[in-house]
């Protein structure tokens, strides 16, 4: 262990071993409280092996997940998945657009960008079967074929332009921070969805993303109740520098630049309701996932610490 990880530990540990039993019977009570209110899911594409879709599910179950991200529209009979959702309890909370980087939302072709406002309407119905709320959409990508002013002016009015869709189906859409050259800010990416002025449109906040230009927590408190889901993943600037900039991902997560104690005081600070926090990491088979499930245990036990 690294001696500013161990310090920071070791002083938690003296902190809470001085505490009185009543504040000690108070922590448990916001230890069960914070337990139940943000659940752990994990992306379908995580999952290996060649194993049916409902031995999938049991073994995420099993693991200690409580639902699954699929990839939308379909390639399942949503019939299928709500029978393995039935058969198992685990829920289908959310799922995540597979067009908008092909065709984005800013694209300059109206052709192009109605493709993707079509696939994102699907994405909103199927959501809506598989009892979930939230599609992850990607608002826009810039390059040199697309300028910034015009792929924001573009991504304004293709999701006012799904707005009937998502009241229709009671869906939100969770705009999503990525690496797409697009909304750089947390006060860039507040004001988008503010111009859009929807009570079901704000973010899909995806934690690891940020690191390459700013802090979590930071977007966090500006964004505050507009994020209604979480990604999660880590991300380390030291191995950018060293080997490249998506090298930064190849990290497992805790081991990263990711400040959790603080990152989770800010998601307790803005009151998050989204219930849920996704991993979006490498996965693999039963040993990896459980992993990964006991890591996001570790991640969400901050909230009981900052409740007290």
């Amino acid at each position: 262990m690294k001696r500013r990880k161990f310090v920071k530990s070791a002083a938690l540990l003296t902190s809470l071993s001085m505490m009185p039993d009543s504040m000690n019977a108070s922590m448990l009570h916001f230890r069960e409280k914070a337990k139940s209110s943000i659940k752990k899911s994990l992306g379908y594409g995580m999952i290996a092996g060649k194993y049916s879709l409902l031995d999938k599910f049991k073994m995420v179950k099993d693991i200690g997940f409580d639902g699954i991200e699929f990839n939308s529209p379909l390639e399942f009979p949503v019939s299928e998945l709500i029978e393995a959702k039935e058969k198992t309890g685990i829920e289908l909370p959310s799922t995540v657009n597979k067009d908008h980087w092909a065709k984005p939302l800013s694209h300059p072709n109206a052709d192009v960008r109605q493709a993707c406002i079509a696939s994102v309407a699907q994405s909103l119905e199927e959501t809506k079967m598989l009892g979930g709320d939230t599609v992850l959409v990607v608002p826009g990508v810039v390059n040199e074929h697309i300028p910034y002013e015009q792929a924001y002016n573009h991504a304004l009015a293709a999701v006012r332009e799904l707005i009937p869709k998502v009241e229709k189906t009671g869906v939100k859409i969770g705009l999503e921070n990525v690496w797409g050259n697009f909304i750089l800010s947390p006060i860039e990416a507040r004001r988008f969805v503010d111009e859009i002025n929807h009570p079901l449109i704000g973010w899909y906040f995806d934690i690891g993303n940020i690191l390459r230009y700013g802090w979590p927590e930071h977007w966090i408190a500006t964004l505050n109740k507009r994020i209604f889901k979480l990604h999660v993943k880590e991300f380390s600037r030291d191995i950018m520098n060293k080997k490249g900039l998506r090298e930064g991902f190849q990290v497992e997560l805790l081991e990263g630049d990711n400040n959790w104690p603080v990152i989770m005081r800010a998601l307790n600070d803005i009151g998050y309701e989204g219930g849920w926090m996704t991993a979006e990491v490498d996965g693999g088979d039963k040993d990896r996932l459980k992993k990964i499930s006991e890591r996001m245990d570790r991640i969400l036990s901050y909230v009981r610490i900052h409740s007290v």
